[in-house]
Formats: structure tokens, sequence, C-alpha cells
């Protein structure tokens, strides 16, 4: 299939498979003779299967570790999992830091009460005058 049909395939435009060609997390493909690239069923399996982990949160580094995983014999599927203990432990971190902000901008929000020019709003006043 051409680049379209599998961007299509995998509800991507062209210019993500060629981005995630540059990242090396599709391989390089083959080419027709009129200079189209060309690519196979394997080839959607593994941009489904990166689309999928970055759903999941994963950066693109880490998808290209996860793919490293996949074809290296010396790891084993604890590896794997160890991958995902530790994108579950950085997913929380960043939970716990959103609902920290949340808590601030209620906060805030609270102590405005929306009337009066700008200068004089006291929410603006709070996050000038917070530490950076």
């Amino acid at each position: 299939m051409k680049i379209g049909e599998l961007a299509a395939r995998a509800g991507v435009n062209i210019q993500t498979v060629r981005y995630y060609e540059r990242r090396r997390l599709l391989r390089a493909p083959g080419r027709t003779r009129g200079g189209y690239r060309e690519y196979d069923e394997p080839d959607l399996l593994r941009l489904r299967f990166v689309l999928r982990a970055k759903e999941l949160g994963f950066t693109l580094s880490e998808i290209a570790e996860l793919l490293a995983l996949r074809v290296d014999p010396g790891r084993s599927a604890e590896d794997v999992r160890t991958t995902a203990l530790d994108k579950i432990a950085q997913t929380e971190r960043k939970i716990r830091d959103l609902e920290r902000i949340r808590a601030a901008l209620r906060r805030l929000v609270t102590s405005c009460e929306a009337h009066g020019p700008v200068a004089e709003c006291a929410l603006i006043h709070a996050i000038e005058a917070a530490d950076g």
C-alpha cells in the first residue's frame, strides 16, 4: 500500500507517517519503481502500536524503547511490565501535580470578584505575587 492508504487506515495524516519514519518508529519503506513508498500489513500494525502507545501516554522516545524491547532477544516480558509500571508512577505524579494546580486555581478564582478593570483583578495580582 502507498503512504496515503497507510495513513488513512491508521487514521493519521501523511505527515505523521513521514515524521514517525524520521524518528525511526517506522522502518524506512521500500520504494516502487516510480519512487513511491510501499508499505505492508506489518507496517500498519507497527503504526497502530505507536498510536496506541501514544494514547496511553508514552512519549515517542519511550515508544522507541518499547519497540526495541520487542526485538531484543535478551529482554523479557518483565522488562515491558517494568516500563509500564514506571509509566504508571509518572502518570500518578502528573495527576497529583494537576490536582494541586486545580486546587490553586480554584482558590484564586474564589478570590476573584470579577468586576472592575483588569488592573484591579485580585486573581491577576495573586498570580503576579506568586513566587516563581
